[in-house]
C-alpha cells in the first residue's frame, strides 16, 4: 500500500510540474552573444589576383619588409661622425638641408647647380575605424614661387567682358572667350579633349552650363577652384601649380607616401621654402578625423646622390593641425559640388 501511495504522489507531482511554464531565471551565455553579433557583420572578402608562379617569390619578401622605418628606439649620435644604421636619423632644418644639397652639387662636386629639389612625404593612412584607410588622392597646390614643371597644361577661360579675357590670356590661359566660345564646342569647332582644364567666371555661369553634358568632369565647380570671380589667380594655380598623386602600399594599408617637386636648387631659398609649406599645408587638408599626426616624414632628395635629408615638417603643419577633409582633383563630382554649381549659377540669375 506504501508503495502504491508513493507511485500516486509521483504522478500528481508530473502532472503539476507540466502545467507549469517553462521559464529561463539565467542570461544567455556569453559565446552565443558573439556568435549573433558576428553573424550581423558582413565580412568582406578580397578577392585574390592570379599570381604566376615565378613571381610568387618575390611578392612573400616584399610583403615581410615594412616601408616605414621606425628608429625611435635607437640613440641619438652625440659625435659627428658616426655609423647611421645605429642611431637615429638627423632631422635638419630647411635651410640647413638645402645648403647641404647645394654643396654636394657645387660645380666642384657634381657641376649641376640646378639640379630639382624634390621631395618624399610619408603618410599615415588610418582611419577612426580599424579597417578602413584614406584612399589614393591627386591634388594640385598653388605655390608662391613657380618654377618649370616641364609641363604643358593647356587652359581654356570663360569670361563675358574683353578686360577678362585679355588678363586671362596674359595669365597663362590659351583661349578665352564668352558665348561664341561656347558655341564653337557646341558646334564641335573645339574639343573638350584638346584642353587640360577649364576655369570660368561667375558671371558666365547661366551659359556655361549647356556644356555641362559635353564636359563632365571638367566642367568648372567651386569645389575644385575652377568658377571663381578672381580668374587671373585660378589660371595661375592650374599653370603654375604643383601636381601630386598620394600612393598607398599594397600589403602595409597603413602606409602612403606622396613624392612631388618644389623646385630647382638655385632658385631663392625663400621660394623654395615657400613652396615646401605650401606643399604640406595642402596635403595636411586631406587629414582623416583622429588624433595621431597624418604626416609623419618629410625628406628632401635630388638626383645624382643618394642622400636623403630628413626636414623638420611639424614648424610648417603643427603636430595636432585639425583639418577637414579635402576633395581630390580627379574624384567624381559628388552631389555637394552640384548643389554649390545650382546655388551660384542661381546667384548668377539673380544679378
Amino acid at each position: 500500500m506504501f508503495i502504491l501511495k508513493c507511485v500516486g504522489i509521483a504522478r500528481s507531482l508530473n502532472s503539476s510540474i507540466d502545467l507549469l511554464p517553462s521559464v529561463r531565471h539565467y542570461a544567455a551565455r556569453k559565446g552565443y552573444r558573439e556568435l549573433a553579433k558576428k553573424k550581423k557583420v558582413k565580412v568582406e572578402v578580397k578577392k585574390k589576383e592570379f599570381i604566376p608562379h615565378n613571381k610568387r617569390k618575390l611578392l612573400q619578401k616584399s610583403s615581410n619588409v615594412s616601408r616605414r622605418r621606425d628608429d625611435s628606439m635607437k640613440s641619438v649620435a652625440t659625435d659627428d661622425v658616426y655609423i647611421v644604421k645605429y642611431y637615429q636619423a638627423k632631422v635638419y632644418d630647411f635651410a640647413e638641408a638645402l645648403r647641404c644639397h647645394r654643396q654636394t652639387h657645387h660645380p666642384t662636386v657634381y657641376n649641376v647647380p640646378d639640379s630639382p629639389l624634390n621631395v618624399t612625404i610619408e603618410l599615415d593612412m588610418r582611419t577612426e575605424k580599424k579597417t578602413k584607410f584614406v584612399e589614393k588622392f591627386t591634388r594640385m597646390v598653388a605655390i608662391p614661387e613657380p618654377f618649370n614643371h616641364g609641363e604643358e597644361r593647356k587652359i581654356v577661360a570663360f569670361c563675358k567682358t574683353p578686360e577678362l579675357q585679355r588678363v586671362a590670356l596674359n595669365t597663362g590661359a590659351v583661349v578665352a572667350g564668352g558665348s561664341e566660345l561656347i558655341k564653337s564646342f557646341q558646334t564641335g569647332e573645339c574639343s573638350v579633349h584638346d584642353y587640360d582644364y577649364f576655369v570660368a567666371h561667375v558671371d558666365i555661369l547661366t551659359e556655361i552650363i549647356a556644356l555641362r553634358g559635353l564636359m563632365k568632369k571638367k566642367f568648372p565647380n567651386p569645389r575644385s577652384g575652377t568658377l571663381v570671380e578672381d580668374i587671373e589667380k585660378s589660371i595661375k594655380k592650374f599653370s603654375t601649380g604643383i601636381i601630386y598623386n598620394a600612393q598607398r602600399d599594397e600589403f602595409e594599408e597603413d602606409y602612403g607616401w606622396i613624392d612631388a617637386c618644389i623646385g630647382t636648387l638655385d632658385m631663392n631659398a625663400e621660394g623654395l621654402e615657400g613652396n615646401l609649406k605650401a606643399l604640406l599645408q595642402d596635403v595636411n587638408t586631406m587629414k582623416p578625423k583622429r588624433e595621431n599626426p597624418f604626416i609623419t616624414k618629410c625628406i628632401l632628395s635630388t638626383p645624382h646622390t643618394v642622400e636623403k635629408l630628413m626636414v623638420n615638417h611639424i614648424v610648417y603643419v603643427g603636430e595636432s593641425m585639425k583639418s577637414s577633409p579635402g576633395k581630390a582633383v580627379d574624384d567624381d563630382e559628388s552631389s555637394d559640388s552640384d548643389e554649390e554649381v545650382s546655388n551660384v549659377s542661381a546667384s548668377a540669375q539673380a544679378r
